[in-house]
């Protein structure tokens, strides 16, 4: 169980530069910008988070929580730094927002997407959405949502890679009115590439 200090989180979404989501494509016949370099050549890429449906401020208990986790928000984990957080927001927010800086390295078997909030090795990218509870002594994470990047379709991988950007679209809230955990392919994701300008 993570408890971090309250100095490290932001307090609203990711502090970068507006992207224009709107129409997206999911493929095309031309070839990817990026796949044209050499292999271990990067590509810069933005991933943009965009959820919607989050649970509120508080949910049932828990073996560790028997009376329920209150003042509940969600984050996204730093690579290997469950106490890092960006974009804190709370739980009864009407939507939630981050913009992730990566890159897109062309391989022999694909594209690896890395960056300093990227979990995994390659074949196995994911990001942490964590959720926790804050009180006078910082966040306490009691559960995490994993975006899994080896599930996004191939054409619409390329196609971001392509434009610099790719959007994932969710609910937060889980079939019992929880705050969504683990593999969130479940609950309906979708990825898109943002459009071309």
């Amino acid at each position: 169980m993570a408890h971090a200090s309250l100095a490290v989180m932001t307090t609203v979404h990711s502090s970068a530069t507006a992207v224009d989501t709107g129409t997206a494509h999911t493929s095309r016949a031309s070839t990817p910008l990026c796949s044209l370099l050499p292999s271990g050549n990067m590509c810069p890429v933005r991933i943009v988070i965009e959820a919607h449906d989050l649970p509120g401020r508080s949910c049932g208990p828990s073996p560790e929580r028997p009376d329920g986790h209150h003042n509940i928000h969600v984050g996204v984990q730093r690579r290997n730094r469950p106490d890092e957080l960006d974009g804190v927001t709370p739980g009864d927010a009407p939507s939630a927002r981050w913009v992730l800086e990566c890159t897109a390295t062309p391989t022999a078997t694909g594209v690896d997407v890395t960056g300093p909030f990227v979990q995994g090795r390659p074949g196995n990218r994911f990001i942490y959405l964590s959720w926790g509870t804050v009180d006078e002594e910082g966040f306490r994470m009691f559960r995490r949502a994993k975006l899994l990047l080896n599930h996004v379709p191939s054409d619409v991988l390329a196609g971001g890679v392509e434009t610099g950007g790719l959007v994932a679209r969710l609910g937060l809230t889980d079939r019992n009115g929880n705050p969504a955990c683990a593999d969130v392919r479940r609950l309906g994701i979708e990825w898109s590439a943002l459009p071309a300008h």
